[in-house]
């Protein structure tokens, strides 16, 4: 992997190989971050990413000046991989490792992107779950984004706040805003 952009643009990033993990690919990362990019500054951004994996998502936020990054994973691998690779680059990335679903239930962070990557093998539960998460627990800030990456095969679109979905290769963003429905 490698970053797109920012202070550390191009630098490359080889994370171990036995980590559970899927990153996400440099073409719907660039695309995810030129949306972003035409709607907030990243140094005023507080962001959390869930099932952070490598960091992938982190070190780009990072990259492009946001200081305020929680990463959240439940392997102890990809979290120590994290806060190695964060210290190593200078980046300041929290990383804690907790079951994502027991982090939105306890967490009162509030942030202004809430990024989730969960494996693609969960159910279709699982992945509905996280907005209503996020939603009921207050989690995002006003004119905030929820961005879930998924498979092609699920949809969705029939989930409360909703906005919008951008596919890119096998992937998709679906979009979730509060308190009003935004334009990518």
């Amino acid at each position: 992997m490698r970053i797109i952009s920012g202070t550390h643009k191009g630098k490359r990033i080889s994370a171990p190989k036995k980590l559970p993990v899927r990153p996400t690919t440099d073409m719907a990362k660039e695309a995810l971050f030129n949306i972003l990019n035409n709607r907030y500054y990243f140094d005023e951004l507080t962001v959390v990413d869930l099932f952070s994996g490598t960091g992938n998502i982190s070190y780009e936020f990072a990259s492009r000046g946001t200081k305020n990054i929680s990463a959240v994973d439940a392997d102890y691998g990809c979290v120590k991989f994290i806060n190695d690779t964060s210290d190593a680059l200078e980046m300041g990335i929290a990383a804690f490792k907790s079951d994502v679903f027991t982090y939105l239930e306890k967490s009162r962070e509030k942030a202004t992107i809430i990024f989730a990557d969960p494996p693609y093998g969960l159910p279709i539960e699982s992945f509905e779950k996280i907005p209503q998460k996020v939603f009921e627990n207050g989690l995002l800030l006003d004119n905030g984004l929820l961005i879930i990456e998924h498979s092609n095969h699920m949809d969705l679109s029939h989930l409360e706040h909703f906005v919008e979905k951008r596919k890119y290769g096998g992937s998709i963003f679906s979009f979730f805003a509060w308190p009003e429905p935004v334009t990518l």
